[in-house]
């Protein structure tokens, strides 16, 4: 049985017996709450572990060796430039349609407020950021001791720290640079090791947190995390259709029917596999088809499949909007502000196992002052929506190279 199928089990199970234990006042009720719910806190306490030295060490690698690479050229930098517009319209986009549409579903403001505990009440009011001006905000962003950020939890410095970081990495001297870029490598393959060895316990975390979250909201935890599946793959399938193939399509001066065929062989090995690495061997064979030029089929588009990730750029807002919403979190802009711009950041970070997505998510909702306890739900039913995403971000790093073709990169 895969991992997938035991997640989705234990999700199923967790719902059932939260709302078989939703409004009863028996002992055994509430014992079975409070002895589950650490497991769950425990199950997301070590996804959070991993976060900074995972993210940092992939921030560092990927735009370290970005830097270091010299044959890149203009290539490289019109493929950062891309990808970045793309990665920044998906996230506003998906901000500015998934934040109505989220406010209609119908969540008990009580009882969010209860999921959430007495001492995080009044959260909203108590998150730093969250009252703070457009001014302060980006006041905040530099930190006075980045060490000191990562400890209180304040990822969006520490993401721009590292950002910046492997810039500077491009002045050092090549020997001494490529061995930095080396151990934030090697860092980051481990953290990925252990994450993979987080997830396998998977099932049980996420039935631990499916039966405080079923018990306290009832049916409407079940109709919400529905509407959030709906939700993000409509909004994927949108970024896909009415940006993605149009950028590609002018950009590339291709037919609209060429551009569907250059896309269409990775796009279904990634749908079935979802990994965007699986499918690099049909993008490399699509891109020389094509007759790109071999800087952006055998170098940008491999690193654009390694580190660029439309599709995450539109599941991690609508993730996190999601969650805001089922713990009752007011957003204010400059958390709003926060959601795009760490998004976009975080989307260069998404580790490459399945449900990557979902946890290069926890800066997004540290950034917002969103409590982590919902990743665990989103992880459980990511299947379908990671299907999606995955298909987009082939299409997005697809969309970077055809574009590049027609704009001189030999």
């Amino acid at each position: 049985m895969s991992l997938t199928t035991r997640v989705l089990i234990g999700l199923v199970a967790g719902f059932l017996l939260g709302l078989a234990l939703a409004g009863s006042a028996s002992p055994a009720a509430a014992a079975i709450v409070a002895i589950l719910a650490p497991v769950g806190t425990i199950f997301i306490n070590l996804i959070r572990m991993t976060v900074i030295p995972l993210v940092v060490s992939m921030l560092v690698a990927s735009v370290g060796s970005l830097a270091t690479s010299g044959a890149l050229g203009r290539a490289g930098v019109r493929a950062l430039i891309l990808a970045s517009a793309l990665l920044t319209a998906a996230a506003l986009v998906t901000v500015l349609i998934a934040a109505p549409v989220l406010a209609r579903i119908h969540i008990d403001q009580e009882a969010a407020l209860a999921l959430r505990g007495p001492a995080a009440a009044p959260a909203s009011a108590a998150a730093p950021s969250s009252g703070s001006t457009l001014a302060q905000w980006f006041v905040d962003l530099v930190p006075q001791n980045v060490v000191k950020a990562a400890a209180d939890g304040a990822m969006l410095p520490v993401i721009l720290f590292a950002v910046l970081f492997g810039l500077a990495l491009a002045r050092v001297a090549d020997e001494r640079r490529d061995a930095v870029v080396r151990v934030a490598q090697g860092i980051a393959d481990a953290m990925q090791r252990l994450v993979a060895g987080i997830l396998a316990l998977a099932p049980l975390g996420v039935f631990a947190l499916a039966v405080p979250l079923a018990s306290k909201l009832g049916l409407a935890a079940a109709g919400a995390v529905v509407a959030y599946i709906v939700l993000v793959v409509a909004l994927t399938l949108l970024v896909g259709v009415a940006m993605l193939y149009p950028v590609g399509i002018i950009g590339s001066g291709m037919s609209p029917r060429a551009f569907i065929e250059y896309c269409a062989p990775a796009q279904a090995v990634a749908f079935a596999s979802r990994s965007s690495l699986a499918a690099l061997p049909a993008m490399v064979e699509s891109a020389e088809k094509a007759r790109l030029p071999p800087i952006v089929s055998r170098f940008v588009l491999p690193l654009a499949a390694s580190v660029s990730r439309v599709g995450a750029a539109v599941a991690m807002p609508v993730g996190v909007l999601f969650l805001a919403r089922l713990y009752a979190v007011t957003l204010t802009p400059p958390l709003y502000a926060s959601i795009v711009f760490t998004s976009i950041l975080s989307s260069f970070a998404v580790p490459g196992v399945p449900g990557g997505s979902i946890i290069a998510m926890v800066p997004v909702l540290a950034a917002a002052g969103v409590p982590v306890d919902g990743i665990g739900i989103l992880l459980a039913v990511d299947t379908i929506p990671d299907m999606f995403r995955t298909t987009e971000n082939v299409t997005g790093s697809l969309t970077i190279a055809a574009a590049l073709r027609a704009r001189g990169t030999s």
